[in-house]
């Protein structure tokens, strides 16, 4: 199960049975099912909390994914985004906010899927990976 939230914004997340059927395939093809999957959308502010509380890392982030799972198997997690990250991001980098928002609720699931971005091949790999699913996202 999928499930899409907002804690403590207003947040129109719309085409989530596309996002779930999406997020399914990825989970699939990366060799795991989904069983308890929360993207909680929140404020730099909220997001920011979690971090400094969880992380003892006082930055501001556009993700913070915590892995719940028991099984090595399945997917079981909750993934904070903050959109108004997801928002300064877009425009820094010149990209559409839908866009780098599919990045980074992909990217959060890469990483319940054993993928890291520590390193610059971490990095590396976790992009290439990002837009390659990327290119698979079926719009409504």
């Amino acid at each position: 199960m999928i499930v899409f939230f907002n804690e403590d914004i207003k947040f129109k997340f719309t085409g989530k049975n596309n996002f779930k059927a999406w997020l399914n395939k990825v989970a699939h093809q990366e060799g795991f099912k989904i069983k308890d999957l929360n993207y909680i959308f929140c404020s730099d502010e909220y997001l920011h909390k979690i971090n400094v509380d969880y992380l003892d890392h006082d930055t501001f982030t556009d993700i913070i994914t915590f892995d719940n799972s028991e099984d090595e198997s399945t997917i079981e997690g909750d993934i904070f985004i903050s959109t108004e990250r997801i928002k300064d991001n877009s425009q820094t980098l010149n990209t559409d906010f839908d866009d780098e928002l599919k990045r980074v609720i992909i990217h959060g699931l890469l990483h319940l899927c054993g993928y890291n971005d520590y390193s610059v091949e971490d990095k590396s790999e976790m992009r290439r990976l990002e837009s390659a699913y990327m290119l698979i996202f079926k719009p409504f």
